[in-house]
């Protein structure tokens, strides 16, 4: 097999995909569009919006409900939309969780493991139980969707929530993670690429030292799963969330990877219809699993959407994407860490990275930066990107983000460093 670096995207190949985009053909406050928050958002092509349209028009139904043509077609491609998520991330078909996003696939492990530690699924939830003494792991670099259910599952259950600390440049402490990670951890929650820093995370030495001690591993994959190739059984994780609005598929879908045999011994989470076998006014016996996690009606048409968007990525090749990305990302670092003032979080330190850069602007808030670019059409994201204490550890309280996607161009890359150092001099005239 061929280990050649992927080719990143040509200019004219990203040009063509450019005009998938509808929204990218805008102009904000009189300038093009230069949409550099991806991170938080990103946009859709046509092919993604024209299968929720069509879905709507022409076979909107419930799933796993009534015998009618409608509902049987809708049952078959809400499947299929499965069964596209499973392979792009290298799973079962039957260990994708619909969700609504990652935040609620995280919730899902955590209420599961929580409802397991009251004692609901007996002696087959074992493997998903924590007591008082077991510990959870995670770092000071998450998302709080990544942090505070762990924190309120510890205070559920007893158990303690240790956090892997970052070193000064914003690197993971490997060393303190070896000392961290023993006997008594149950789980350890990471982040595959932070989304404030845009550092690729070395999940493979984590992963290993959790399967050391026997504990259980989920991967926050939303930074990842958009811009590179992921495969959740080589990493060898026992869960993983992603979420579809940040890889071109519509807001309110996401999903939950669950390793088969952990997913069949877990209690639910939400209960109600659609997700049981029979019901008594005492007493419910559940569906395997996905169906047992997947109560009430469901998002068929965002399930539908985010399968056209896996396949226009898989179209373009994610390897292809992640070297177009990285590319950026260097520039970014090089190009904004060279304007006197501003510090780029996390950089210097040779880790690899996604297409995306946070920094601060010394004497300039985040918030007056952002609408300085705005002016500009140019698009970021501000403030503290639900990582609070990731922006404690670096000794601030805010940074700017610029994080791209396969749609970006050079001249937004220079467009974005040109108008930082436009801002300062801005800000600097005006103190």
């Amino acid at each position: 097999m061929s280990t050649a670096p992927a080719t990143p995207l040509s200019d004219d190949e990203v040009q063509s995909i450019r005009r998938d985009f509808p929204i990218l053909q805008s102009k904000v406050n009189g300038h093009p569009l230069a949409y550099l928050d991806s991170g938080a958002t990103s946009q859709r092509p046509f092919a993604v919006l024209d299968a929720e349209r069509e879905f709507a028009s022409t076979m909107n139904s419930a799933v796993h409900r009534g015998a009618h043509t409608l509902a049987a077609e809708a049952t078959e491609l809400f499947e299929d939309a499965r069964a596209r998520v499973a392979r792009f991330i290298g799973a079962r078909d039957d260990e994708i969780v619909w969700t609504s996003n990652a935040t609620e696939a995280i919730n899902l492990v955590a209420y599961s493991m929580s409802n397991a530690s009251l004692g609901r699924g007996g002696a087959d939830a074992e493997p998903v139980r924590l007591r008082e003494g077991d510990e959870i792991v995670t770092t000071e670099m998450e998302h709080h969707a990544n942090l505070i259910p762990w924190q309120e599952l510890a205070a559920r259950t007893g158990a303690t929530l240790e956090v892997i600390p970052l070193d000064d440049h914003g690197a993971l402490r490997l060393d303190v993670a070896a000392q961290l990670i023993t006997d008594r951890t149950k789980l350890l929650a990471v982040t595959h690429v932070s989304n404030v820093l845009g550092v690729i995370n070395p999940v493979a030495e984590l992963i290993a030292l959790a399967r050391s001690r026997g504990a259980l591993v989920l991967l926050d994959a939303c930074q990842s799963a958009p811009h590179l190739p992921l495969d959740v059984k080589a990493l060898d994780v026992d869960f993983a969330v992603l979420s579809g609005h940040k890889m071109l598929g519509p807001t309110g879908i996401g999903a939950l990877y669950g390793r088969r045999e952990l997913l069949q011994v877990m209690p639910p989470f939400l209960t109600g219809g659609s997700m049981i076998t029979t019901v008594t006014t005492t007493e419910a016996a559940y569906l395997p699993p996905p169906q047992r996690f997947e109560a009430g009606t469901q998002r068929v048409s965002q399930a539908i959407a985010l399968a056209a968007a896996i396949d226009y990525l898989d179209g373009i090749g994610m390897a292809r994407i992640a070297a177009h990305e990285a590319a950026f990302g260097a520039r970014l670092v090089e190009g904004l860490g060279a304007i006197d003032g501003v510090r780029v979080l996390g950089a210097g330190i040779g880790l690899p990275r996604v297409g995306l850069a946070s920094f601060d602007v010394d004497g300039i808030h985040s918030h007056d930066l952002g609408q300085f670019l705005d002016d500009l059409g140019i698009a970021v994201r501000v403030g503290h990107h639900c990582a609070q204490p990731l922006h404690r550890r670096l000794g601030i309280t805010s940074s700017t983000r610029a994080s791209t996607y396969l749609y970006t161009t050079d001249d937004e890359i220079d467009a974005v460093i040109a108008g930082v150092s436009g801002a300062i001099d801005f800000f600097r005239r005006g103190a």
